[in-house]
C-alpha cells in the first residue's frame, strides 16, 4: 500500500506528533504561538497594548526611516541646543567648540549605531535582549541604565522647554519669573509628555514625524535670524594672552565638552530597541545600523545652532553664560530678533515634546516588566514623577549645570561598557538569539538558555561593573566632578576610552578563559570564543509547559 502523502495534503497533527525534532531543532527564531491575522493599523489615540514581550510579526511594520525619525526627532530639539552650548560655557572658542562637538557626535554615533540591530532580531527592547549576555536577572542593569538616562534627558527637555515658556510669557505679558511660574510651566509640560507616552509608540512616532520637519525648518530660520550677530572668531578664554593656569585647563575643558556632547547619542543606547523592535527581522541590518548612525550625524544641526548662539550670547549678553549661574534659554530669548521670538518658543515646545517622549516611553515600558504589579502606564507615571523630582531639585536646590553635566557623564561611564558587552556578545554569538528564552524574566519564570548561574552571567556582569567603576575613578570634569584617580592623566578625562578598552578586553578574556554554554550559540557556533557542553535547565514557572522533546540528559540542572 502506498503510504506516501500527496504533495500539499494537510497532515499537521500527525506529523507534529511523529517528528519531535521539529520542536528540538534550534532555529534562528524558535517556534512561537500562532499570531492573529494582520489587523488594521491602530489609531493614534489608541493606547498601545504591547509591553516588552516579543512584537508579533504582523505588527512589525516600521522601517529604518521610522527609526531615523524617532532617533533624530528625539535629539533635533532645544535640549540638544542646551548641550551644544556647553563648549562655550567651558571657555572654548567657537572653532574649538566645533571640533569638540564633531568629536563627540561622530564618536557617539559610532558607539551607538550597532545597538539598533537587537530590536529587529529579537522583537523586544535592548534591556530584555541583554538577558542573553548578562543573564535572566542581570538584565535589570539595562533597566537601571534606562531609568538613569530617562531621568536626565527628560529633565533636560522639561527644564529647557519650561524656561522658554516662562521667558516667552515674560516678554509678551510681563509675567514674573517667580518660582511658582517655573513650577507651573514644568508641571504643565511634563503632563503633556506623559500623555503622549501613555498612548504609546504610534502617537510618539507621529509626534517625532512632526518634530523632525518643523524643528529643522525653525533651526534653518535661526541661521538667518542670528547671521548678522554671529562671529566665528569668538575666542573664548583660552587665548594667547591667557595666563598659564588658564591654558593648563584647555584639554580638560575640551575633553569635558566632547564628553557632554557624546552623552547625547550614547543616551539612546538603551532605547533604540524600543523603536527598532517594530522593524521586521528580514530588513538588512546595514540599513538599520545606517539609520541609527545618520540620525546622530544629523544632530549636528541643533548642536551647532546651540554652539553658535551661545557664542553670540557670550558676546552680547555675557551674564547669561556666567559659569556660576548660566541661563542659555534666557540668553537666547534676550538676543532673539522680534520676528524670531515666536519660532524660539515653538522650537522649545515641539523639540521638548520629542525629547521627553523618546526618553520616558521606553523606561516606562521596561519597568512595567521589572515590577509586575505596575502596568506600562503606571510605570511611565512613576518614572515621570521621579524625573520631575530631579528637575525641581536640580533647578531650585542645586547647581543646574553641575547636576545635568555630571549626570550625563555618569550615563556615559555606566552605559558605554554595557553597550560594549552587548555589541561584543552579538558579534561572538553571530547575531543568534532565542527570543523565547529572553522573556523568562518578564514571565516570572526560571531556567532556559540564558539562566547561566542562578540567573546571572557573571562574565558579562564582571566586565560591565569593573569597567564602569574604573571609568568613575578616572573621571575628571573641571570644577564639577573629579574621581579619586582623575588627576593621574594631568587633568584630562580619560574615563571613556579607558572604560571602553577595559570592557572589551575583559569580556573577551572571560569568554575565552571561562567558556559559556554551547546552547547560547547558534548552529554556526561561536566566533572568537570557546564553549562548554552543559545541560540547559528547563524553563519552569508561570505558563511554562513541560518540554518532552528534550533528551533526558538536558532536562535537569
Amino acid at each position: 500500500m502506498d503510504r506516501r502523502t500527496p504533495r500539499g495534503a494537510p497532515r499537521p497533527s500527525a506529523r507534529r506528533r511523529a517528528d519531535p525534532a521539529l520542536h528540538r531543532r534550534p532555529p534562528l527564531e524558535p517556534p512561537l504561538p500562532s499570531q492573529p491575522s494582520p489587523a488594521a493599523a491602530p489609531s493614534l489615540t489608541e493606547v498601545e497594548v504591547h509591553g516588552v514581550e516579543r512584537i508579533p510579526d504582523a505588527d512589525r511594520t516600521a522601517t529604518p526611516l521610522d527609526l531615523f525619525r524617532l532617533a533624530f526627532g528625539g535629539a533635533n530639539t532645544f535640549s540638544t541646543c542646551v548641550l551644544g552650548a556647553f563648549p562655550i560655557l567651558f571657555g572654548l572658542s567657537f572653532w574649538q567648540g566645533l571640533a569638540a562637538t564633531l568629536l563627540g557626535v561622530v564618536a557617539g554615533a559610532l558607539i551607538l549605531c550597532p545597538m539598533a540591530v537587537f530590536g529587529p532580531v529579537n522583537g523586544t527592547n535592548n534591556a530584555v535582549a541583554s538577558s542573553a549576555h548578562l543573564g535572566v536577572h542581570g538584565r535589570v542593569v539595562g533597566s537601571f541604565l534606562s531609568l538613569l538616562t530617562a531621568v536626565a534627558f527628560f529633565s533636560i527637555s522639561v527644564w529647557s522647554s519650561g524656561d522658554a515658556l516662562v521667558g516667552g510669557a515674560h516678554r509678551l505679558f510681563g509675567l514674573e519669573r517667580s518660582t511658582l511660574s517655573y513650577v507651573v510651566a514644568y508641571a504643565l509640560f511634563a503632563c503633556l509628555v506623559l500623555a503622549v507616552c501613555v498612548y504609546g509608540f504610534r502617537f510618539m512616532l507621529f509626534v517625532n514625524k512632526v518634530a523632525v520637519a518643523s524643528a529643522s525648518v525653525l533651526f534653518v530660520l535661526g541661521a538667518f535670524a542670528f547671521a548678522g550677530d554671529f562671529n566665528p572668531s569668538y575666542a573664548g578664554v583660552f587665548t594667547a594672552s591667557a595666563d598659564a593656569a588658564t591654558k593648563s585647563m584647555f584639554w580638560p575643558s575640551f575633553i569635558g565638552a566632547a564628553l557632554i556632547v557624546l552623552s547625547n547619542p550614547v543616551s539612546f543606547g538603551a532605547f533604540l530597541g524600543d523603536w527598532s523592535r517594530y522593524i521586521p527581522a528580514d530588513v538588512p541590518r546595514r540599513r538599520v545600523v545606517g539609520a541609527a548612525f545618520l540620525s546622530q550625524i544629523a544632530t549636528l544641526l541643533p548642536f551647532v545652532f546651540g554652539l553658535a548662539t551661545a557664542s553670540v550670547i557670550a558676546a552680547k549678553a555675557p551674564k547669561y553664560v556666567d559659569p556660576s549661574a548660566p541661563d542659555f534659554v534666557g540668553g537666547l530669548l534676550a538676543i532673539s530678533p522680534g520676528w524670531f521670538f515666536l519660532p524660539v518658543c515653538l522650537l522649545a515646545l515641539i523639540g521638548g515634546m520629542s525629547t521627553g517622549t523618546t526618553s520616558l516611553y521606553g523606561t516606562g515600558l521596561d519597568f512595567s516588566s521589572v515590577f509586575p504589579r505596575l502596568s506600562r502606564v503606571q510605570a511611565t507615571f512613576l518614572v515621570g514623577v521621579l524625573s520631575i523630582a530631579f528637575i525641581f531639585i536640580g533647578r531650585f536646590g542645586l547647581d543646574l549645570v553641575q547636576s545635568i553635566s555630571t549626570f550625563a557623564t555618569m550615563i556615559i561611564t555606566c552605559t558605554t561598557p554595557w553597550m560594549v558587552v552587548m555589541m561584543l556578545g552579538f558579534w561572538t554569538r553571530r547575531g543568534w538569539y532565542d527570543p523565547d528564552a529572553l522573556q523568562v524574566f518578564n514571565r516570572r519564570q526560571r531556567g532556559g538558555r540564558y539562566w547561566f548561574t542562578h540567573g546571572w552571567n557573571w562574565r558579562g556582569m564582571t566586565a560591565w561593573w569593573v569597567s564602569a567603576v574604573i571609568g568613575v575613578l578616572f573621571t575628571d570634569i573641571p570644577g564639577q566632578f573629579v574621581g579619586p584617580l582623575g588627576d593621574l592623566a594631568g587633568g584630562v578625562d580619560i574615563s571613556l576610552p579607558l572604560s571602553l578598552a577595559v570592557a572589551a578586553v575583559l569580556f573577551l578574556t572571560l569568554l575565552w578563559v571561562f567558556p559559556e554554554p554551547r546552547a547560547v550559540y547558534g548552529p554556526e557556533g561561536p566566533r572568537l570564543a570557546r564553549t562548554v557542553e552543559v545541560p540547559v535547565p528547563p524553563i519552569t514557572g508561570p505558563g511554562a509547559e513541560p518540554d518532552t522533546s528534550r533528551p533526558a540528559a538536558t532536562a535537569a540542572s
